[in-house]
């Protein structure tokens, strides 16, 4: 007797095989994480290979243009609003993609019923939601890059603490890519989805190129709950020179984007496996 046996969503995949009246069928292996991260990586990666001239365009072009504009009020040199503008335009690239674009895209996956694909695969719900995050995320990495060449020699700021962005990029990226994914997956319609994730990207915009002196404190408050904020302090911290920079503060900061990232991926899959359930 042939026996078709499908798991719940997000815990296997269908087992077919042959198996006596009354014997429970046996079920597909479930992958390991990593081994399942890597597929769904590699899976969004080449899906999104196509779009990703384009993408990087309009964030760098849209970062390196506010910076251009910040120029015009804000003098080169040194100083707080400088390293400001420059720290926020970089990490305003990775908010554009890892937030903004993935709320959007997971928003759309679960409208589409998108989800329904997924959730009949063998693969771990983190491991579809922390691969699909990556793979965004990773698309910001040389548009970040090159707004904080562009911006640091625009402002006349050192250009030899840019290996802080190794750091900065992957924990920023993870904080906002794990919120995106929550917006667009706890969303109860897609148009929701994409006006939240354009709300995320124009508050890191808004908030992040300011100095944080210059803001009202009910707008500093604000400024504080958003992930990208660390990501812009810490960087931000390093573009005056090595010498001069406080690294337990930029560690503090990146501390708040790691456990940011941590948690807001727990919810993020928590919100996979109960639109997949549905």
């Amino acid at each position: 007797m042939t026996v078709i046996a499908q798991t719940g969503p997000g815990r296997g995949g269908a087992a077919v095989g042959t198996v006596n009246a009354g014997e429970a069928a046996p079920l597909a292996p479930r992958a390991r994480f990593w081994s399942a991260f890597a597929a769904v990586y590699r899976a969004q990666l080449s899906r999104a290979r196509v779009a990703r001239i384009p993408l990087l365009f309009v964030a760098t072009f849209q970062s390196v243009g506010i910076m251009v504009m910040m120029r015009g009020v804000v003098d080169a040199g040194d100083g707080e609003a400088a390293r400001a503008v420059v720290a926020g335009s970089s990490v305003l690239v990775v908010a554009f993609v890892a937030l903004n674009l993935l709320a959007q895209y997971f928003g759309q996956l679960r409208a589409s019923g998108g989800l329904d694909h997924y959730a009949t695969l063998p693969v771990p719900p983190a491991a579809v939601v922390l691969g699909a995050a990556g793979a965004y995320a990773s698309f910001t990495v040389p548009g970040t890059l090159l707004t904080a060449i562009v911006g640091c020699v625009l402002f006349h700021l050192t250009l030899t603490t840019l290996w802080v962005l190794a750091v900065v990029i992957p924990l920023a990226g993870a904080a906002l890519s794990g919120l995106g994914a929550a917006l667009g997956l706890l969303a109860p319609r897609q148009e929701i989805a994409t006006l939240f994730g354009q709300l995320g990207m124009s508050a890191a915009l808004l908030l992040g190129v300011l100095p944080a002196s210059h803001l009202p404190a009910p707008i500093g408050w604000v400024r504080d709950l958003l992930p990208s904020t660390y990501g812009v302090e810490a960087f931000a911290r390093t573009l005056g020179g090595s010498a001069g920079t406080d690294w337990a503060a930029v560690l503090g900061d990146l501390s708040v984007c790691a456990a940011v990232g941590v948690a807001s991926l727990a919810v993020a899959t928590r919100a996979y496996r109960r639109a997949a359930c549905r």
